[in-house]
């Protein structure tokens, strides 16, 4: 058993795609952990979507044995996502380590997230280790980047280190600094057993995995177990580190990052922020560790499965899934056009799109996503049935009639935009645009690049204008955004009729100035993917009573006088009268069915 004086717990912060999978796999490589016939790019990252997509969404720990003339060392990574979306796998990540990696792109410098990512590191009282990575590039521009990173640090540019996570350049020395500097965790060995859980996942023969930081005290298999905050009670079935697969051992001990097995096969009984002592201590427990912060869901959708008999399905997933994503939140709901499903939150629409793609592949689920909304407040003219004022509405299905609303207030947040200066006016036309305020100017990097701080509305942000953003200055800016308050707005809820019936998955709440444009690209939109019926399709959009705007799809049809080759006219004439006949009563009895594919593309602009 290593001692606690030779174990280090670190982690990789930055902005996506800066680098901090590459960077691990040279880790990976300079410890000998993954054997070279194994080795993949990105090898952290787990899940095929990651691969695909080029981010990390799940934090994913790994533990590596260094030996140098000062003797062996047990190096825990703790591999993080960059975008704002998984911040709360960052923080988590970072309650779990003393020191970790601050790395920047040599050819796009500091971005907004690197900006948000140091900040909670300082937070947790991190020790910090600077970097420039792609140093091998024809674009790196190092000296500005140092020069960048020095000043936001304090620190001097020789401290800053020069490497290339993809060639391995100087990633040798930069894991012999993180020996070196990185403080040794300080737990007691002999004290009770204390585990912080910073992640899980379930599985269906070892119940619920718990990922835990040891902080005192040691596990082994075969130990009763008790988490201080659920009450929840097993015996452990197996115990281990991760290389960066599950590797099973004796026992993990203070200062040690592992997994494990709990045996309890109820997923909401193993909470992440929990901590785990031994059930010998059940009549005078430890006190429990510090937890996380509870994230407060910022964009909402409703997650519908497309065959009603599968809601037991989705409601089981949707749970093993919330063990290996902590930020994801749902309750059931029923809705009158979509029947039984459930509302969820998230912390972003990437995070949304993440989440429905999981189910698809993880779950074989088939669902249907209405669109994302935010958090609205309601106050009312009159008191409701608990004799409050006040209410919460997160989506349009929910909102009142107008003559029953006092006031509704909107969520805004607060955007930090790190950009080059010569796409200033662009960025602060385009805030305008989304009913923002432009608040200040902080230059960094001499004059060429500065933080513009503004403040939006968060229905405006979640839509496209994160896309806009990089479309008009080029890719070069980056964005991150944090809720801070709430105000009054001039809200209505948008609906869309399709052959007169109002479809709830289509309606959202919007501002009253962009009702009719967003009402009209949508009866647009659904003119185009729609597929035509028999009889002609009304699609109207309505607010306040008003219609908005209206395309008609036209009927399908038929060739009823086709077999005929002669004759009279009239018997022609009478087989299309009695087709318009048939499709007038069509008309007025049949349902226009919409596809589930429908559902998803009309929530993409």
């Amino acid at each position: 058993m290593i001692e606690q004086r030779n174990i280090r717990n670190f982690c990789i912060i930055s902005h996506i795609d800066h680098g901090k999978s590459t960077l691990a796999d040279r880790f990976l490589e300079v410890t000998k952990t993954i054997d070279k016939r194994k080795m993949r790019a990105q090898y952290l990252d787990m899940m095929d979507l990651e691969r695909e997509k080029g981010i990390t969404i799940k934090l994913q720990p790994v533990r590596m044995d260094l030996e140098n003339s000062d003797g062996k060392f047990l190096l825990n990574l703790v591999d993080t996502p960059g975008h704002v979306d998984f911040s709360y796998e960052v923080s988590r990540s970072l309650a779990a380590v003393e020191g970790a990696v601050l790395l920047v792109d040599a050819t796009q410098g500091i971005q907004a997230q690197t900006l948000a990512n140091l900040a909670l590191a300082k937070e947790q009282n991190l020790l910090i280790i600077p970097a420039i990575n792609k140093i091998d590039l024809p674009g790196a521009q190092v000296e500005e980047s140092k020069e960048e990173l020095s000043q936001l640090l304090g620190i001097k540019k020789d401290e800053i280190f020069e490497i290339s996570g993809k060639i391995g350049t100087n990633v040798d020395k930069l894991l012999l600094e993180i020996v070196k500097k990185v403080p040794c965790p300080k737990g007691n060995i002999d004290a009770p057993l204390r585990a912080l859980i910073f992640d899980s996942k379930y599985d269906s023969y070892k119940g619920v995995v718990a990922y835990v930081r040891v902080v005192d005290g040691k596990i082994k298999r075969g130990e009763k177990i008790k988490l201080l905050a659920s009450g929840a009670e097993d015996e452990v079935l197996d115990v281990g580190f991760f290389r960066p697969e599950l590797s099973s051992f004796g026992e993990i001990v203070a200062g040690e990052i592992g997994y494990i097995a709990t045996g309890i096969k109820e997923p909401g009984k193993v909470r992440v922020g929990d901590t785990i002592t031994n059930l010998a201590y059940k009549l005078n427990p430890p006190k429990a560790l510090p937890g996380y912060r509870e994230l407060k869901p910022m964009v909402f959708a409703s997650f519908f499965p497309e065959k009603g008999e599968d809601f037991d399905l989705l409601k089981d997933a949707l749970g093993k899934l919330k063990l290996n994503d902590a930020s994801l939140f749902f309750e059931a709901e029923t809705s009158e056009a979509l029947g039984r499903g459930f509302k969820c939150g998230f912390l972003g629409t990437l995070h949304m799109e993440i989440v429905s793609e999981r189910l698809s592949r993880e779950f074989a689920m088939e669902i249907i996503v209405t669109a994302p909304s935010v958090l609205y407040k309601i106050k009312y003219k009159v008191p409701q049935k608990d004799g409050s004022f006040f209410g919460e509405i997160y989506s349009a299905s929910q909102m009142p009639e107008k003559d029953r609303i006092e006031e509704i207030m909107e969520p805004w947040a607060k955007l930090e935009i790190v950009t080059p200066q010569q796409y200033l006016s662009q960025i602060i036309n385009l805030v305008k645009s989304k009913r923002g305020q432009f608040k200040e100017t902080k230059y960094f990097g001499g004059e060429i690049r500065l933080i513009l701080v503004c403040e939006a509305p968060l229905s405006e942000i979640i839509s496209d204008f994160f896309d806009k953003l990089k479309n008009i200055t080029s890719g070069y800016a980056s964005l991150n955004y944090e809720l801070i308050d709430w105000r009054p707005a001039d809200l209505v809820r948008l609906n869309i009729l399709v052959g007169g019936d109002k479809i709830d998955a289509f309606s959202r709440i919007i501002h009253r100035d962009s009702s009719y444009y967003e009402g009209k690209r949508m009866v647009e939109k659904l003119k185009e993917i729609l597929p035509p019926q028999l009889f002609v399709v009304a699609l109207q959009a309505e607010a306040d009573g008003r219609i908005l705007a209206r395309e008609n799809i036209k009927a399908m049809r038929k060739d009823v006088t086709g077999y005929l080759y002669g004759g009279d006219y009239t018997r022609k004439r009478k087989l299309l009268e009695k087709q318009k006949k048939g499709k007038k009563k069509m008309k007025e009895i049949g349902k226009v069915r919409i596809p589930s594919e429908t559902y998803l593309k009309i929530l993409q602009k």
